[in-house]
């Protein structure tokens, strides 16, 4: 069996589990290592060696060290799992459009309203539901007649916007009016290798 690949993370980001997510669902071998970030760990000088930015989630591949979630599931799926990614240069293209979604709009609305809640985030709750609500808008569109962001299976279009939408209530953020985001989240969740994110409930913030 070959090597795990490292994975530095954090329960309740949504950046890493994303990554968890993907490599779970791809059966890629990895190990997964839990960063103290209440403590700072993050911002220590180990951790900075792999990260200067002092962030999760980090991956360790052999030599090869790759930060930030979306470019981690690009290299992922390039070399692990091109079934989640393509070769054609419009599946490509459509791919990457979710992903920059997911770093951009997903990130200002859901995940920040999440972090308002759980974090004490000094962040706009207003702003953040306008962004919300536009963001889950667009995918609602999107997913009008489709089980899957991109193509006929799933990519990691999906994964890179499973984590934070799935978690949009714990920011305050109601998915009831968004049946079709809702069955995307259903139809990842029925994956097999599938890992949940813990909620706040899980005590992991007491």
């Amino acid at each position: 069996m070959s090597t795990p690949i490292k994975v530095y993370s954090f329960p309740l980001s949504g950046h890493a589990h994303r990554v968890e997510l993907f490599a779970s669902i791809a059966g890629i071998n990895h190990q997964v290592i839990n960063v103290d970030l209440p403590n700072g760990e993050h911002k220590q000088p180990a951790f900075l060696k792999l990260n200067p930015a002092g962030q999760v989630p980090v991956i360790e591949d052999g030599e090869v060290i790759i930060s930030d979630s979306n470019a981690i599931l690009v290299y992922l799926a390039k070399k692990y799992a091109p079934n989640f990614y393509s070769e054609d240069a419009q599946t490509v293209a459509e791919i990457q459009r979710f992903l920059t979604l997911a770093a951009g709009e997903l990130a200002f609305g859901p995940a920040a309203a999440r972090l308002i809640t759980v974090f004490g985030a000094p962040f706009d709750p207003e702003f953040t539901q306008m962004i919300s609500d536009r963001v889950l808008g667009k995918l609602e569109s999107h997913l009008a007649d489709k089980d899957w962001l991109v193509g006929d299976k799933p990519s990691i279009a999906d994964i890179a916007i499973y984590s934070y939408t799935a978690h949009a209530p714990e920011g305050n953020v109601s998915l009831d009016p968004y049946p079709n985001v809702r069955r995307l989240l259903s139809n990842i969740e029925s994956l097999q290798g599938v890992v949940a994110m813990p909620t706040t409930k899980a005590g992991l913030l007491a």
